[in-house]
């Protein structure tokens, strides 16, 4: 039996494994007194030798081998190879005795799954757990030598009561090079369909739950079949069992008592007898004994596992569960504490000392807190969102935005020409007079402040162009922009360009666009109340300047002809009574986002109203995609006003344009 000590250890006390040192079945001098004496008794037998029968030439040639290997005895990794090896096979030992098929799971599925109290009912149930011990009594069989030497034929285990004289003809008729461990758990599914078909097992769900515990009764089996043919790797076996018998071979020669009158370093005192090298193999050694023990549990060793036992228990309470225990079952009566709300079980005077512990009911439930703490406070003193507070701009945002801004953007010049030409484009709307104070940009300012979020330049840098921009662009004009545009299809002209020399530079800009800031939030009250009086001026402006804007191009139906749409004469109603629909769909304005800069831009000089723009070029025939700028031809430098226009193709819906707003 397997050698346990648990209840000596239960309670930890002064010098708690003493008693355990005397132990001898199962002890480490069991195990390693036969090395110890061999190891001892060489190691006398060359001090003799030294000491008695050498010469003195010789006796300093031994000196000298032993220094030298007392020197490089210390580089073997004793410590390293030793644990590490140990570690492995007592984590194998352990896994492998979890591995062993237990019939628990499996008799008690079995015993409330397969229905029937007359005899066929039993014998199924009686059959179907001994072929489950079968299966077992094979594969320990075949990996134990104690229960091999237990049953060492077929005929034992015939004769032991697990298998019958058919079966055992039908076992041997199945031909197979390989175990045959798994032949009765197949017996066992088959049995199992039979009792479905004839009603015993009521539903599938049931059979279902009976097979599953089955396979895993069945790879416990093969797990213990595959630990027993895939060992730790013999290379490091040898490594380590080589380690530590060429370290102490080594030590018998380098751990010797030299003559003190030689003056060597460190051998100044004989003691003839080597305690600490004595000690060292007895815990090196043993350490290898350990997992020598371990490496294997299904021996005869002391510490292995006791496999004739478990057969013996497994069997016994399988047939005991599925048999005379189906359907057995004690009257029900009322417990002790039927009437007693709050029932607690009696103690010995050995235990009183239990009832003197408090319930635990956590760890801080015993926390003091002062009571000025304990009030709650009113919900108006606490502040639940400071970034709201202050126009929605976090205390380090302004900086984030600054550092956004002045970096280099990965587009190069490309970044550049649209955030200075986004730039121009609001500081033009604001000193422009020819949009209506519906559309004003300080209320769109206005507007992303409360949002927490600014568009364009004053905001922060513009996005890059690489970016995969999901949302679209929804112009007051009727026209909905995607704003995946791919690089390479926008074109940009050099009409902005040209006139730079009449544009302020970047950072001047910048401070107009805050100082109107500041003005435009004393205006706003004033602009919404002209807006909602200047709804009917508002139409009637928009409707007089639509011929400044070209319409978008329309690809003609005819492939060889292009024709632009001119727009119609239809009174725009104002943007929050326009129905939903394809063709002019609602204002939305999205969440605060920045700007996709993959929007096209189209210069319109601002000069007098009533100049006329030059036709747009007609896209090439075959229907190709187009993007562009249109520079309007003038003598004179002008200033120019960037309209965001999304880029026109065929496959595109035709829809009406009115001029647009700086408002996405």
């Amino acid at each position: 039996m397997t050698v346990t000590y648990t209840a000596q250890v239960a309670n930890a006390r002064f010098c708690g494994f003493s008693k355990l040192l005397l132990a001898w079945r199962g002890s480490i001098y069991k195990v390693l007194w036969k090395e110890f004496l061999a190891f001892f008794a060489m190691y006398t037998a060359i001090s003799v030798t030294y000491r008695f029968f050498l010469f003195d030439d010789q006796k300093r040639y031994f000196e000298k081998l032993a220094i030298y290997c007392n020197h490089y005895a210390s580089l073997i990794p004793m410590s390293f190879v030793l644990g590490f090896y140990v570690t492995l096979v007592v984590n194998r030992w352990w896994n492998q005795y979890t591995r062993i098929p237990l019939p628990d799971r499996l008799m008690c599925v079995l015993s409330g799954g397969l229905q029937g109290v007359d005899e066929r009912g039993r014998l199924l149930r009686r059959t179907m757990m001994r072929y489950a011990s079968l299966s077992a009594l094979l594969i320990l069989r075949s990996v134990s030598t104690a229960v091999f030497k237990r049953f060492p034929t077929m005929d034992h285990v015939v004769e032991a009561g697990f298998m019958t004289r058919e079966e055992r003809k039908k076992f041997e008729s199945l031909k197979s090079p390989y175990n045959k461990y798994w032949i009765p758990c197949v017996w066992f599914t088959n049995l199992a369909a039979l009792a479905r078909c004839e009603g015993r097992i009521k539903d599938d769900s049931t059979l279902k739950l009976v097979l599953e515990e089955l396979n895993h009764f069945r790879g416990n089996c093969s797990m213990l079949f595959h630990y027993d043919m895939i060992s730790v790797p013999l290379v490091y076996t040898q490594v380590v069992t080589l380690a530590v018998y060429s370290f102490f071979f080594v030590c018998l020669i380098g751990r010797q008592f030299l003559d003190p009158t030689q003056g060597y370093l460190g051998h100044d005192l004989d003691l003839y007898v080597p305690i600490f090298t004595l000690l060292q193999f007895f815990f090196y050694a043993g350490w290898l004994k350990v997992a020598e023990q371990l490496i294997n549990p299904f021996g005869e060793d002391d510490d292995d596992f006791e496999t004739n036992w478990l057969i013996d228990r497994n069997f016994q309470v399988s047939m005991m569960a599925v048999d005379e225990m189906y359907g057995d079952l004690p009257i029900m009566e009322r417990d002790r504490y039927w009437n007693d709300s709050n029932p607690r079980p009696p103690y010995t005077a050995a235990t009183l000392f239990g009832l003197r512990k408090p319930s635990f009911q956590g760890s801080t439930f015993d926390m003091a807190i002062p009571k000025e703490e304990m009030h709650f406070a009113p919900l108006a003193d606490i502040t639940e969102n400071v970034e709201s507070q202050g126009g929605g701009h976090h205390p380090n945002m302004a900086l984030f935005n600054r550092l956004l801004f002045t970096a280099p953007s990965p587009t190069g010049l490309i970044g550049g020409a649209l955030r200075r030409t986004s730039a121009q484009l609001q500081r033009f709307r604001r000193r422009s007079g020819m949009y209506p104070p519906s559309f004003s940009d300080e209320e769109g300012e206005d507007e992303d402040d409360e949002g927490g979020k600014t568009l364009g330049p004053s905001g922060g840098s513009l996005p890059s162009v690489l970016a995969q921009d999901t949302q679209s662009t929804i112009c007051s004009c009727g026209g909905v922009f995607n704003a995946r545009t791919p690089l390479m299809e926008v074109q940009f002209g050099v009409g902005v360009e040209r006139c730079g020399d009449a544009l302020q530079s970047q950072e001047e800009i910048m401070e107009e666009e805050e100082e109107e800031k500041d003005e435009g939030n004393t205006q706003k009250g004033a602009e919404k109340e002209k807006m909602e009086e200047g709804n009917t001026e508002v139409t009637g402006d928009i409707q007089s300047r639509m011929p400044l804007l070209p319409s978008p191009l329309q690809p003609s139906r005819d492939r060889g002809q292009t024709s632009i749409r001119q727009p119609q004469n239809k009174t725009p109603r104002p943007a929050s009574t326009t129905p939903s629909s394809p063709l002019a769909p609602r204002i939305i304005h999205p969440r605060s986002t920045a700007c996709s800069t993959q929007d096209l831009f189209i210069s319109e000089p601002i000069t007098e109203q009533s100049t006329v723009i030059p036709a747009i070029p007609k896209p090439p025939i075959g229907g190709a995609k187009m993007s562009f700028l249109t520079v309007p031809s003038y003598s004179a430098p002008q200033r120019h006003r960037s309209v965001s226009m999304g880029s026109e193709s065929p496959s595109a819906p035709k829809r009406e344009t009115a001029p647009c707003s700086s408002q996405n």
